[in-house]
């Protein structure tokens, strides 16, 4: 089993910059790929963007050009770089990691909120 940890979530004024930070322990060597998802208040959790082991990336339409995803494997930890913020970018984040055997883990969340 992995656990997650996420941490770097706040509030920050239209335009600015959160780095958000997930750490991984236990079982990350059965680890495929991590990415980071959001759900913002009445709405569905979305994929916001993922990397896998070998460091490909996918990110979605709404954050590509503002967000970037990368991992570092020495300390087992994800970040997202949260670049250009809109208030609609307001939301829980959550960090994800698939397995090789297709298992999913998610961590609690952290809370970003971006003010007008």
């Amino acid at each position: 089993q992995v656990q997650l940890v996420e941490s770097g979530g706040g509030l920050v004024q239209a335009g600015g910059s959160l780095r958000l930070s997930c750490a991984a322990s236990g079982s990350i060597f059965s680890i495929n790929a991590m990415g980071w998802y959001r759900q913002a208040p009445g709405k569905q959790r979305d994929l916001v963007a993922t990397i896998t082991r070998g460091g490909r990336t996918t990110y979605a339409d709404a954050v590509k050009g503002r967000f970037t995803i990368s991992r570092d494997n020495a300390k087992n930890t994800v970040y997202l770089q949260m670049n250009s913020l809109k208030p609609e970018d307001t939301a829980v984040y959550a960090c994800n990691a698939k397995t090789f055997t297709g298992s999913e883990n998610w961590g609690r969340g952290t809370q970003v909120t971006v003010s007008s």
